[in-house]
């Protein structure tokens, strides 16, 4: 069974985790952390194309998490009450470095490949030096473009196209209705249209499809 498939279920059927951490329970708290980490540091490097700031919102997500788990009331909203503290961790670290770094587009592609995020690793067939460049660039692109997103944009883009969860998860993160959620979805995949095909690129050029 592959690894990701492994992982996901073992989130999905993470209750009993989850109540035992609730209960102070330390080493279930770590558990939580290594099950969740890849996620969430996921989440905060798309929201930031920044490997530091993306680890720096991560560990204060976490931190909160081990804090505050005691509170949570219903144990089958853990995710979306894990991704609002993501969210709230990221709007506070980016007001934080405000104006204090930009990423430009040769930053990115030149990214060395040791902070380079687990998430663009992906498996694939042997294929000629040429052609995994151009994937690779063309991946860095996207993520560039995601970045002239508004910030209420590109929150829920990330967390439904990349991250896969439900408007109602999205909804709870984020504390809004479900159609605010869609609205802003329907908006914010059409203004990634646009900044696409500015830069030529099409969903027959990249494997993402919008």
């Amino acid at each position: 069974m592959h690894a990701k498939k492994i992982q996901d279920e073992a989130m999905m059927h993470s209750d009993s985790l989850i109540e035992r951490a609730r209960s102070g329970d330390r080493i279930a708290q770590g558990k939580l952390v290594q099950l969740w980490y890849k996620r969430i540091y996921n989440y905060c490097y798309k929201f930031f194309l920044d490997h530091d700031l993306a680890m720096e919102a991560s560990q204060k997500t976490f931190i909160s998490m081990c804090r505050n788990i005691e509170a949570l009331q219903d144990v089958m909203r853990f995710k979306s009450w894990l991704y609002k503290i993501a969210v709230n961790c990221c709007r506070e670290e980016a007001r934080r470095t405000k104006g204090a770094r930009a990423v430009s587009l040769d930053q990115v592609i030149n990214l060395d490949s040791e902070e380079s995020p687990h998430w663009e690793k992906t498996v694939r067939k042997q294929e000629d030096p040429e052609k995994q460049f151009q994937q690779q660039e063309l991946s860095d692109m996207l993520q560039q473009c995601l970045m002239e997103l508004s910030n209420e944009q590109r929150e829920v883009v990330i967390m439904k196209e990349f991250e896969g969860l439900k408007f109602r998860e999205i909804a709870e993160a984020l504390n809004l209705s479900e159609n605010t959620v869609k609205s802003r979805m329907y908006y914010g995949l059409d203004a990634l249209k646009r900044i696409l095909e500015k830069r030529n690129i099409t969903k027959e050029t990249i494997s993402y499809e919008l």
